[in-house]
């Protein structure tokens, strides 16, 4: 098992300096700009692909998306940041022990000497953010959810092997701007507002849109293939609460119709997808629920109370138009169903 220096189990006890990054960021706001060009970019060609690497792959996606490439056929290099619970930790040990091609590491976002040893030999990159589960977003979180994202893609162009990145992104990286309501329909092409989100303290958003653009920086200036999937809310039955960062402002995104929510299955098959697409290329909108009538509202209120039989009313709500579409994945997503005779 090859391993590099373990992380602690807090972001909080960390000390990155981040007056760099902060100035980075700053730049970063142009970023929307230059992504135009991604919408008509084509893809680059790929060849051996049967070696990625996961990170992290101690969050639920993660462990998912090592159970899925592993079925596929994939050598899987799993690199945990070492805050995920303990069931997702159990998870990876039973497969390495299962299964000749995982190899699990650690990694720690503010190492890029561990990032770049879990990486080494792969010539793909699953990465995915999610704070230790008794920390919430903050202001500090935003900072280190960026900087993580600068150092793995910085990571991934010293990589020689390395063909793609699959960055996950979200939904709130999205829809969150000051005349959001004016928008005909949200689609890739939008980005939620730096600004917006830190008036109303849409932390998990600008977490998301700062990561995001970050990553898009860099990848254009070090020629690094990504690509990214930006995710509606996960429904995951035991990491689903109030308190998820994602439901701030749930009532406006409601009103909007952009609450998009989707399940760990679908985030998966998306993530493979855009990963074996050869023409696949800058961002897709992920979901395959949309949150938008009353009895919907009511429904998810009674999953994030883990309560299905307690009362739920619907009093003052309407159903609200949808207003986000995720029709460039969906043609994705008919090739991978189409190619699905392919995995084991």
């Amino acid at each position: 098992m090859a391993t590099a220096p373990s992380p602690s189990s807090s972001f909080k006890h960390k000390a990155p300096s981040l007056n760099l990054l902060r100035t980075f960021l700053l730049s970063c706001d142009s970023v929307a700009t230059g992504l135009e060009f991604l919408l008509m970019a084509p893809a680059f060609v790929h060849r051996d692909r049967n070696t990625v690497c996961v990170m992290d792959a101690s969050c639920r996606l993660g462990v998912s998306l090592v159970e899925r490439l592993l079925r596929r056929g994939y050598a899987v290099h799993a690199a945990t940041y070492g805050h995920g619970s303990g069931e997702s930790s159990g998870s990876l040990r039973r497969l390495s022990g299962e299964n000749r091609r995982l190899k699990l590491f650690h990694a720690d976002p503010f190492d890029y000497q561990s990032i770049v040893d879990a990486m080494k030999g792969c010539a793909g990159l699953f990465y995915t953010f999610e704070p230790p589960q008794d920390q919430s977003y903050d202001e500090f979180l935003v900072e280190v959810e960026a900087r993580s994202a600068h150092n793995v893609l910085e990571a991934c162009a010293q990589v020689e092997t390395m063909e793609r990145a699959v960055f996950t992104s979200s939904v709130t990286a999205v829809v969150w701007k000051e005349n959001r309501k004016a928008a005909a329909e949200f689609d890739e092409r939008e980005w939620s507002e730096p600004n917006f989100c830190r008036k109303y303290k849409l932390w998990h958003a600008l977490a998301k849109t700062l990561a995001e653009k970050t990553a898009w920086a860099l990848a254009m200036d070090r020629g690094v293939d990504m690509v990214c999937v930006n995710a509606g809310l996960l429904l995951v039955a035991a990491d689903l609460s109030v308190a998820n960062p994602y439901l701030k402002g749930a009532a406006q995104m409601y009103e909007d119709g952009v609450l998009v929510t989707v399940d760990v299955d679908f985030l998966v098959d998306a993530h493979v997808a855009v990963y074996e697409s050869p023409s696949a290329f800058g961002r897709y909108l992920c979901f395959n629920g949309a949150v938008c009538r009353p009895h919907d509202a009511v429904k998810l209120e009674q999953m994030l109370s883990h309560d299905a039989a307690q009362p739920a009313s619907s009093d003052g709500l309407r159903a609200t138009q949808q207003r986000i579409q995720n029709k460039k994945l969906n043609q994705v997503m008919v090739d991978f169903d189409a190619g699905r005779h392919v995995e084991e």
